[in-house]
């Protein structure tokens, strides 16, 4: 099976990325940071505070994870209920950062994570993905753009979904998100060392698409 790794920060693009490369390859597309996202909103719910270890690890033995595929689009079902859209709130975005730091959680997605690759030909992407979870990938890339081009991107996302924020708040919570992933000492956020940095600040989608599919071609011909 072939394995395409796609890691790089919050608001590059990765999943917009990784699912247009899925379909044009006739990949499956697998969205690992939902899956921390979902547990993330998950021990938030039941009010586990997400920044104590043990709180979040009481919550794994009933958290029951799935994704499935629809009409080529991945949904997230946790607990037999749909939280595709929930996950993507703002404020999940920081519970994920602090669950992605527990081995626990991290121990009780891999194994989820490499079956799917196992398995199928998979264009994956997340922030350790080729560092951690596929180390041995036949392709990695690391997306990234700088700060305020990201925070654009996500912010307009939101609003397109009817999320109520502002830029600024886009802009203060990727920032504090990058700084975390980075920092933390579990599979900090960062390049492989054979991953092929795409900085894709000066560049539009259909440019972030084609020089995408060049590295692609560069190591599997595809």
């Amino acid at each position: 099976m072939i394995n395409i790794a796609i890691d790089g920060p919050s608001g590059a693009g990765k999943s917009s990325l990784a699912k247009r490369l899925a379909a044009d390859l006739g990949y499956i597309y697998v969205d690992t940071g939902a899956l921390y996202r979902a547990i993330g909103l998950c021990a938030y719910e039941r009010g586990a505070d997400t920044s104590v270890p043990a709180e979040v690890e009481k919550i794994l033995p009933e958290t029951h994870l799935e994704l499935r595929y629809e009409d080529g689009a991945q949904k997230v079902i946790l607990n037999s209920r749909d939280v595709s859209s929930d996950i993507r709130l703002p404020h999940v975005s920081m519970l994920a950062s602090d669950v992605s730091k527990i081995p626990r959680v991290r121990e009780f997605l891999l194994d989820l994570q490499r079956d799917m690759a196992k398995n199928n030909n998979v264009i994956m992407d997340g922030r350790d993905i080729g560092t951690v979870i596929l180390p041995g990938a036949d392709v990695k890339i690391f997306l990234t753009a700088s700060d305020e081009g990201r925070a654009k991107r996500r912010y307009k996302e939101l609003i397109e979904k009817g999320v109520s924020t502002t830029y600024e708040e886009v802009l203060e919570d990727m920032r504090a998100r990058d700084l975390q992933d980075r920092s933390r000492d579990i599979a900090p956020a960062v390049p492989a060392e054979d991953a092929v940095v795409l900085d894709n600040s000066d560049i539009d989608f259909e440019g972030t698409v084609e020089a995408a599919h060049r590295i692609i071609s560069s190591k599997i011909g595809e």
